[in-house]
């Protein structure tokens, strides 16, 4: 039976009107930011050049695409209507009328729907995971920096033990079923996700120890909330029932945060050697300053620049990371919307049907996109500051 199609003026018309929330967000981030970027310290001065303006519109229309998912997908992610097997975009539905704007898959599944929630599950993974892998490098390349000595080689030695073995057997062997299995990825997690507790924890202890209530509102909100978190992180046990991880995922935060943690420790290092040479850390020094006070509040802040633009790249190395793996089926669910899967998932019958695969593949490049322009845009930014 050959379904009816809207043709590509049609497919391209309903695509947008799907995308309206998005099209609204995006118009309203960009009108406050350009009225306010005075005010907006690093964020504004993206705006004074078309490569941030870029940068920033992309990474942000995926966003609210994430965030809209349910409003602007017509379809469940794992909805099957048997008439749509390998339908071709723009095909509509008989027995609802609904168009199959980018067509369907071979389990009969529609694309566009499963393209706009694979955003979800890459907007959480990749920044989450980097996040994670910021505090732990960042927590351990202070000290090293700092205080150089057996505490720089112990660490770097550690570092350069992970960094030496090669990123994709790493990666393979972190999230394959076998160690799913045991308790590695939990143990990892749990030794991982307690570094963000500790660094909040100094960081308030050092700049407010001489304030006895506010120092307690503070570190008792970073208990709270940090040991909410990591109860639903590493044990799946959110009391709340709100932050839960399947096992697929936390074996992924552990291989990316594993992996990704040496190398910005090596960044945050090299920094600090840098910075702890100049004159407002000796004045810290000379005030009597602590040394945790002084790689915190003053070290690290003017290092903030490059350590911005390698989250931004170590975000879009992620991304692309989540694409390889789901291609080899090592990823999450075999049923999950994430591109990586999709575009596996659609190269089985590449020869016939082209069109399931290329939303995933186009989706995950201009995410990538996104991010490097960002990541270019604060790179010149860094250099004039």
């Amino acid at each position: 039976m050959e379904l009816e199609t809207i043709g590509v003026f049609g497919i391209v018309l309903g695509v947008l009107a799907r995308f309206w929330p998005v099209w609204l967000a995006l118009g309203i981030i960009l009108l406050l930011s350009l009225r306010y970027k005075k005010m907006l310290g690093l964020y504004g001065h993206l705006f004074d050049s078309s490569v941030g303006v870029a940068g920033v519109m992309i990474c942000f229309f995926w966003l609210f695409t994430a965030i809209f998912s349910d409003i602007i997908a017509p379809f469940d992610p794992l909805q099957q209507i048997a008439i749509m097997k390998n339908a071709l975009p723009g095909s509509i539905d008989p027995g609802t009328g609904q168009t199959f704007l980018f067509g369907g898959d071979r389990l009969a599944r529609d694309v566009f729907s499963r393209t706009v929630y694979g955003s979800q599950i890459v907007l959480i993974i990749a920044p989450a995971a980097t996040i994670f892998a910021l505090m732990v490098g960042t927590t351990l390349g202070l000290p090293a920096g700092y205080y150089g000595g057996r505490v720089d080689s112990i660490l770097s030695f550690l570092a350069n033990l992970v960094l030496a073995f090669p990123v994709i057997l790493l990666f393979y062997l972190l999230v394959t079923p076998g160690i799913r299995e045991t308790a590695i990825p939990q143990w990892l997690a749990g030794f991982f996700f307690i570094f963000p507790i500790v660094f909040f924890a100094t960081l308030f202890y050092t700049r407010f120890s001489g304030r006895p209530r506010l120092l307690a509102v503070q570190l008792g909100l970073t208990l709270l909330i940090g040991g909410w978190v990591y109860l639903g992180l590493v044990f799946n046990a959110d009391p709340l029932g709100i932050i839960s991880i399947s096992a697929n995922q936390l074996n992924i935060f552990v291989a990316v945060v594993f992996a990704s943690a040496p190398g910005v420790f090596r960044i945050v290092r090299g920094l600090v050697m840098d910075i702890k040479t100049r004159d407002y850390v000796a004045a810290a020094q000379t005030r009597g300053e602590s040394p945790w006070y002084i790689m915190l509040w003053e070290v690290l802040p003017n290092a903030r620049g490059p350590l911005i633009v390698d989250a931004c790249l170590r975000i879009g190395y992620t991304t692309i990371l989540l694409g390889t793996l789901g291609y080899f089926g090592l990823g999450l669910a075999p049923e999950s919307p994430d591109w990586g899967t999709g575009i596996k998932e659609s190269s089985r019958l590449l020869r016939a049907y082209i069109h399931p695969a290329l939303p995933p593949v186009f989706a995950l490049m201009s995410f990538v996109l996104g991010l490097n322009l960002l990541a270019d845009a604060l790179r010149e930014q860094s250099l004039k500051d």
